[in-house]
């Protein structure tokens, strides 16, 4: 199925036009923050003073998360493939990552808190494999995703609750594989996919979850795939259900 092929491709993004490889993985400045205040309750100038991060980065070990300490932008694409991670804090003044955001294969880390000040990803945002990840609630400050945005096997994943800002995914929208989740009441604010929506492999999320996040859309995707998911009957049955 496309979303296996997906998992085993975090850096190279095959998806209905989506995600076309960035070249720039590694660059941007040599300086780094020596700012040791991670209190995501008081960041301040002070705390972020580094501005834009020119080119892409990608973050294998722990040590690695502190090279972007201070830094508000990444022009880039951010991978943060690292199984042993389990602290992002210095990531607290990260607002914006120009390229592809892939959140892939790490297994230690439960939780995004320390991305509470992300508002927007350009091209795709992929968060997969990470299987000890329970919930989103660090991305409540974003509120669009320019292109693909895919949620795929993450197992301990029960709700999208810190998904509440989205309002705008530019093409695809794939929520695949992930065994807890039981409801999409996170995507309250999503009004537009511009492409696809594809919905498959959830075994505890009902269908009707889904039909009532399409009667919300404002605009139909061009190709709607919803199955494997938790048969139900909706009463009353939404106007959208696929």
């Amino acid at each position: 199925m496309r979303y296996l092929l997906l998992m085993t491709l975090a850096t190279v993004l095959v998806c209905g036009g989506c995600g076309d490889d960035d070249s720039d993985d590694t660059g941007g400045d040599s300086d780094t923050d020596t700012d040791t205040d991670t209190d995501t309750d008081t960041v301040t100038d002070t705390d972020c003073p580094l501005g834009e991060y020119s080119g892409g980065f990608k973050i294998n070990t722990q040590s690695d998360v502190a090279t972007l300490a201070g830094y508000t932008s990444i022009s880039g694409q951010l991978i943060i493939e690292c199984p042993s991670c389990t602290d992002l804090s210095d990531l607290i003044c990260l607002t914006s990552v120009g390229g592809h955001f892939i959140i892939h294969n790490n297994d230690a880390l439960t939780d995004l808190d320390d991305l509470g000040a992300l508002t927007s990803v350009g091209r795709d945002l992929q968060i997969s494999s990470s299987f000890a990840l329970v919930n989103l609630d660090g991305l409540g400050s974003l509120t669009s995703v320019g292109e693909c945005f895919f949620i795929l096997g993450n197992y301990v994943l029960t709700n999208l609750d810190g998904l509440s800002g989205i309002t705008s995914v530019g093409e695809n929208l794939e929520i695949c594989d992930n065994a807890s989740l039981t409801n999409l009441n996170g995507l309250s604010a999503l009004t537009t996919v511009g492409v696809e929506l594809f919905i498959f492999e959830n075994v505890i999320l009902p269908d009707c979850e889904v039909c009532d996040l399409l009667d919300q859309l404002t605009s139909t995707p061009t190709m709607i795939s919803v199955e494997g998911n938790l048969d139900d009957a909706c009463t009353p049955v939404p106007a959208s259900c696929p």
